[in-house]
Order: C-alpha cells, then structure tokens, then sequence
C-alpha cells in the first residue's frame, strides 16, 4: 500500500464518521432477497420473483404514506405556487437527481402539448385574475442536481458530499421567496440536498424534506439529519418502505415510492390548477381529482407485472442481455417519449454495477459502454432539447467557485468539465455511432409504450445495418405483432394522467428488474450485497467498506485500509484505458488471499 492511500484510509476512518451509515434501514440486508445471487443463478425465474416481492413492501407502505399530512399540504404548496406564478424545485442527487430531472420533464411535456387548453375556463378568469401567470408556465419547475445535467449521465465525484454546493446550486437556480422547494434524498443524509433545503428555508420558499428511512432512525444516527427534521419550519415526508431488493441501492424501491409519491402530488395539484380544462379522456385519471386511488392502482401494476406473463417475459429479457455481455457484446437502445427513463436506468448501472460509463464521442481510450440510448428521430442537440424539454443545464464552475465553497483541493486544481458542450458530446441523437457496433455481438432494442411499430421502423431504418440482432419491449395493454427479431412484452394497464405516471412508473420496475438480474447472472452482486459498486463519494465508500467487512470478517479499519488500496490500483487501470475491476471486489480478493497465505 503506498503511503497516500494510507493516510485516505487513516483519514476517511478517523474524520469522517458523519458517513458511517451502516445503521440506516435503506444500507441493510432486505430478508426477501438475503439468498438472491444463488437463487437467481440456479433459477432465474424464482430470483426474478425475489425481486418483485421487495416491490410489493411499496404497495404495503403506501396506504400509511399518502395519509401523512405532510402529503396533502405539498400539494397545497404546490398549488399555491403554480397560482402565483412561483418556482418550484426538485432538488437531489444521483438517483434522486435524475428523478428531479424527471419530474421537470414530464411537467415541461405536459404544457408543451396541452398549453392550448390547459389554462382555467373563462367563467374562473374572475376568480383568478393576477394569480395565473400569462405564460411561461413550463418553467415554473425547475430541477436541481448535484453536478447539473451532466450528472444525469456520468457520476461527478465528491459533488453530493458538500451541504454548500446545494446551498449554491439552489441560489443559482433563482430560488425566492414564495417558491417551493422539495429536497429529496433516499437515505435523508446527503449533504447537497440538505444544503439544498436550508438554502430554500433561508431564501423564504416552502420547504419539504422528502427522505426514506424512518424519521426517528435518522434523528438517532445522523446529526444533519436531525438538525432538518427538528426545524419546525421544513416539512418532512417519511417514504420508508424497508431496505432495498439491493442492499443500499435506493435506485429501486427508494426512488420508484418517490416518484410515485412526488409524482402523484405534482399530478394532482396541476390537475386542480387547471381545472375542468381537462380533456375527457383525464376525468378518470389517478391525478384528475384528489382522493383517487394511487396506492391501488400501483398495486394493480405491481400486480401485471409480477403475472406470469410478465415473469417469462423478464426472464428471457434477461437471458438475451446476459448472453451479449458473456460474449463481450453491447446493447444499444432506441427510444423517444421514454428515452430519460431508458437513460436514467442504463447510466445507473455504471456506478452500481462497476460497468464503463457512457462514453463522450472522440473519446477513444475508455472503454465502450455496455449499454447506450439513442433517438433515432433527432440529431444529438435535439435529442437532449426533446428529451429534456428544453436545453440541459450544464455547469461552468470557474476555480474561484470551488474555491469560495471550500472544495476539496482536488476540486479547486482541476475543476471537472460540466458544461453543455460535454454534454452535447454524449452523442443519443440519431448520428452513427462505429464503436457500437463494431464488436462480433451487437443488439439494437427499441423500447416503447404501446409498441409503436414506427419506433422500431424508425430506429431500424437509421442504425440497423450494424446491428447482429434487433428486439422490441412493448409496454402496455395489447401486443403489437408487427416487430421484427425478438419481442419482449409486458401487459399492464396505464391508466393516463397528465403526467404519464404510470408509464414512468412501469419502464422504471421493468428495466430495474431487468438490470438488476442481468448484472446479479453476470456474479457482480453476492447475496443481495452489489460488491461492484463504485465507491464514487463517501457514503459509497463506508458502504464499500462495510461490504468488505461482511464478506471478509476483518475489521472496518482493514477494510478501508485495503479499499483504498485497491481504488489506487483500480485508478491506474482506468487511466491505462483498461476496463478497471471493482475496488470493493478486488478488495475482497486481496484480503482473502492474504488470509489464506497466513493460515498456510
């Protein structure tokens, strides 16, 4: 071990401790799945069920969550703001900051198709006059994310584990008086998003807390945490479900009760704004009124997708995929209206499962993604400005900036590129992409609502001369027979709803699931414990470290110690354009050999 990371290891385990969240309900082994990686790889149908059951702790909890008075009072705040023509923010990171960017999006798509009717009828104009803005009601939400938009695609290292880069991304957003802000954080303990939180409070906005472990558990074992709940003036709302099907990846089950939750809350107070302006087809829509039954009809989707059908369908999804990589093969999808849920998924793979990150073009010394996204109907400025809704937001941080926030002095000697012209460089629009497909096991998959069969036509059309196999994954009531190559079906009912919720909701269960399973086949997961994860910040690291620790019986000291060792090692791969093994996982190995050559 060099002595730099040794001091990391001595340094990380003696100063910061705030990090040790080891005692936290969303880092603990879920009872459902304790058996997942060896059932899953005897019986891939039976370990796909042990991840589905861990859905249904959601559908549980949901009657308790949605009678908290602190859901019904966000949707007044959030009414409140959409009348006064006041901002509302998403903030978060990681997971919780691609689901900001989201919500955004769906409530940007909604106005952008509907802005023709979507305002009060005339006989309320009386009633709401100099309270509904004229226009511009599409930038009324606003997400915030740790490391802006770039974020959304590749993890930016150390940005979540400082309260006052939340405090001044928040500021640069513009948040005022009179605005409301909803910080959400699975475990209740990231620092940005707290930062996020006491900036609103202090600028004067509404402040809600959203956060999924028990609320008296956070009090007891995080002190950041208490600091928030104790202050009367933030609302909180306590989504707890239970641990994840992964332990710690709050990707799953953490994030889906809060889009649901979220989601549902930003649904009905639009509904409410807009009023009876809604057309026909919504009066029967989960967030057409408030009072309709949410928690139910995600228990019926819950319900589809765990039926039999629906399994075989997941299994087979997963076969093809695991067949690809064993081969060293990529997949690339296709997609539009779904194609941020399609990225959202594909990227957090990288850092849960240690697999490359999505590549910038002109980038020839990492290694190629696994999986990628494309749109095959927009060139890449397009494809983000539709994905999206509007253009990203990325970050232009000069040095003063992290200097003025007290970054780490890594931070300040080389500030990371985040700006749009990195993003822009993530090349999802329709371009030909040689590096997909250059390699002797390709797919194309197009993944749609409904199955349009155009998507498929479309995306054939444009990228499929490269391509060895193609496939479909149709979501929704009927199949559509018209798909060329292999065709993954799954029958649900998506009721509509303004902001397509339940659509959101059925691709986020079903390539969850799907990745998940993939990458537990491919043996980067032992148990339920993803010991491929990539210790990016410092709650990964504890958890990285507390891993080893299950594994290897040493102590945490040791753990953290031979953790850091590793992570220089795996470092130097990366930067040979190796493709870098698992810090955690070489960890294990290392101490295990060590062990075994002692006892020798």
């Amino acid at each position: 071990m060099t002595r730099e990371a040794a001091e990391k290891a001595k340094e990380f385990v003696q100063q910061e401790k705030a990090f040790r969240l080891g005692e936290l309900l969303t880092e603990s082994s879920h009872p459902k799945t304790r058996t997942l990686s060896q059932t899953t790889q005897a019986d891939l149908r039976a370990g796909l069920r042990q991840l589905l059951s861990v859905d249904e702790d959601i559908v549980a909890a949901s009657e308790r969550i949605f009678a908290q008075d602190s859901y019904p009072k966000l949707i007044a705040a959030l009414l409140e703001a959409m009348r006064t023509g006041h901002q509302i923010f998403f903030t978060g990171c990681g997971a919780t900051g691609r689901l900001s960017i989201l919500l955004e999006a769906a409530w940007r798509r909604f106005w952008g198709e509907h802005v023709g009717w979507g305002l009060p009828h005339q006989d309320q104009e009386e009633e709401l006059a100099g309270q509904v803005p004229p226009d511009g009601l599409e930038d009324l939400c606003i997400s915030v994310m740790a490391g802006g938009d770039f974020a959304l695609i590749k993890s930016v290292e150390g940005f979540e584990d400082f309260p006052d880069f939340g405090r001044y991304q928040l500021r640069q957003a513009g948040v005022q008086a009179g605005d409301v802000v909803v910080a959400i954080t699975e475990g209740g303990e990231t620092p940005f998003v707290i930062g996020s939180a006491w900036q609103g409070l202090e600028a004067g906005a509404t402040v809600f807390f959203v956060y999924n472990n028990p609320t008296d558990l956070l009090r007891r074992h995080v002190k950041r945490s208490r600091e928030v709940i104790d202050e009367p003036r933030i609302h909180k709302l306590d989504l707890t479900t239970g641990p994840m099907a992964i332990a710690g990846s709050t990707r799953m089950q953490a994030t889906t009760v809060e889009l649901l939750v979220v989601g549902a809350a930003l649904e009905t107070a639009l509904a409410q704004f807009v009023g009876w302006g809604l057309p026909h087809q919504f009066d029967r829509a989960p967030g057409d009124r408030p009072g309709l039954p949410y928690p139910t009809t995600f228990a019926k989707l819950i319900e589809a997708l765990s039926a039999d059908e629906s399994v075989e369908a997941l299994a087979r999804l997963t076969q093809f995929e695991e067949d690809i990589y064993r081969r060293h093969g990529l997949v690339t999808y296709a997609a539009d209206a779904v194609l941020l849920d399609v990225l959202t998924d594909t990227t957090e793979r990288s850092p849960t499962f240690m697999v490359p990150p999505f590549r910038q073009d002109g980038d020839t010394r990492s290694p190629v993604s696994w999986a990628f996204v494309k749109n095959p109907y927009h060139e890449t400025r397009e494809a983000w400005r539709e994905m999206l809704q509007r253009p990203p937001r990325g970050l232009d941080w000069e040095p003063a900036v992290y200097e003025k926030l007290n970054a780490p002095e890594t931070l300040r000697a080389e500030p990371p590129r985040l700006d749009n012209d990195r993003i822009h460089r993530f090349r999802i629009g329709n371009e030909i992409d040689p590096s997909r497909t250059d390699v002797p096991e390709t797919a194309l998959v197009t993944i749609d609502i409904g199955g349009n069969s155009e998507l498929q036509k479309a995306a054939t059309e444009t990228f499929g001369a490269g391509f060895g196999k193609t496939a479909a994954i149709t979501i929704g009531p009927a199949a559509n027979t018209a798909v060329a190559g292999q065709h993954f079906h799954f029958p649900c009912e998506l009721p509509a709803s303004p902001l397509r919720l339940w659509e959101h909701l059925a691709v986020k269960l079903i390539l969850n699931t799907i990745s998940t399973a993939t990458m537990v086949r491919l043996e980067r997961v032992i148990g339920n414990a993803m010991v491929w994860v990539s210790p990016s910040n410092k709650k990964l690291i504890d958890r990285g470290t507390r891993l080893i620790v299950q594994q290897t019986g040493c102590s945490y000291e040791r753990a953290c110690e031979v953790l850091f060792e590793s992570m220089e090692a795996v470092s130097r791969d990366a930067q040979q354009g190796r493709e870098p093994p698992s810090p955690v996982a070489l960890a294990i190995q290392r101490i295990s050999h060590r062990n075994k050559e002692t006892t020798a």
